[in-house]
């Protein structure tokens, strides 16, 4: 089932970069560890951004990457209580 949401002006540029980043997560045994910061890096500078625009769409990205592997983490515990 898809969901709507809104992205706000502020956020368009970090939203669609974390989308193009999709394939890139780095996975180990226990699912998901991280984004491949090489590949967000090497995106991110192609963007001819300042310093403190550069700085800026690291930090948003990196919170979105923290609140997907949150949410990725807990559907692997809800699979795995739901498999018991």
């Amino acid at each position: 089932m898809a969901t709507s949401v809104e992205i706000w002006p502020d956020n368009v540029r970090a939203f669609n970069v974390f989308q193009g980043l999709r394939t890139q997560w780095r996975v180990g045994m226990g699912g998901a560890t991280g984004l491949d910061f090489l590949v967000v890096y090497r995106r991110m500078d192609r963007l001819g951004l300042t310093p403190e625009e550069y700085d800026r769409l690291d930090e948003d990205i990196q919170v979105m990457e923290a609140t997907a592997l949150t949410v990725m983490h807990e559907q692997i515990e809800e699979r795995s209580a739901n498999s018991r």
